[in-house]
């Protein structure tokens, strides 16, 4: 039994939304850390390197539309930015950050996976 296409292609944009993710959120909480924790200046330079691991990974994305994949990786962002806050700083959302993050991740995948015209 095969997985059709286009299930592969879901899979392989919801991985890299997530390495994204990690990247940029990761990246930027390092920075974060460095500049406004007081934590060591090389949190900062790990910080840089995420983000721009993040730049390369965004490229990977089987969508050749620059800005259909940042627009749609603003969702994800958003989402992502709550939930990186909720492991690494306890952060509590309410439910209005929640429904925000729903709103967010249903763009994305309207953005991302609805039936568009080949030509």
């Amino acid at each position: 039994m095969s997985i059709p296409a286009e299930t592969v292609a879901i899979a392989k944009t919801t991985v890299l939304f997530v390495l994204a993710a990690a990247a940029e959120i990761g990246g930027a909480w390092l920075v974060w850390q460095s500049v406004r924790e007081g934590k060591d200046w090389w949190w900062a330079g790990l910080g840089v390197i995420a983000l721009g691991l993040y730049g390369f990974v965004a490229t990977l994305q089987p969508d050749a539309h620059f800005g259909r994949i940042l627009a749609a990786y603003g969702g994800v962002f958003v989402a992502g930015s709550l939930a990186w806050g909720m492991i690494f700083d306890g952060f509590r959302p309410d439910r209005w950050d929640i429904a925000g993050s729903v709103i967010c991740l249903v763009g994305v995948a309207v953005i991302m996976f609805a039936p568009r015209n080949a030509g």
